[in-house]
């Protein structure tokens, strides 16, 4: 719950931002001369892809929590059997283990959601997150069109 709270007032405070900066490449727009007309446009198009950003990200966000509800629904979200340093941080080699686990179990089982899901958890764990999100994307996109 702390995580959603966190990432709804960060997309928040950047909806506020994307509106200051848009407001002030209109203002510069409408001054008129070709300098301040370039410099609004160039200001506006910042605030769009960052919106752009933000919807992309929410949506990968809200498919990634579906999916995690349906696994937890059929008891089959992985497990938390990692091993933690005194400090709480996740041990190394515990999660180079389960990584090498899931790995095997995705490519016994390469077109079942399920398994990437579990993959993408094993590669954050082992602070891969590039390759977290695309584990994450390809069970989505098989949930997808197993529907």
């Amino acid at each position: 719950m702390r995580a959603k709270i966190s990432y709804a007032v960060t997309a928040a405070v950047l909806v506020v931002y994307f509106v200051l900066a848009g407001s002030r490449g209109v203002l510069l727009i409408e001054t008129g001369t070709p300098l301040t007309v370039a410099f609004g446009v160039a200001v506006l198009i910042l605030p769009v892809i960052g919106l752009w950003f933000l919807w992309k990200n929410t949506q990968f966000v809200r498919k990634a929590n579906r999916l995690a509800a349906e696994l937890d629904a059929e008891g089959g979200l992985p497990v938390d059997e990692l091993k933690r340093t005194p400090s709480g941080r996740i041990d190394r080699d515990s999660a180079d283990e389960v990584f090498a686990r899931r790995k095997a179990e995705t490519e016994a089982a390469p077109d079942d959601w399920r398994s990437w899901f579990r993959l993408a958890v094993a590669y954050h764990d082992a602070r891969d997150t590039p390759r977290a999100r695309k584990a994450m994307q390809r069970a989505i996109a098989l949930h997808d069109a197993s529907r």
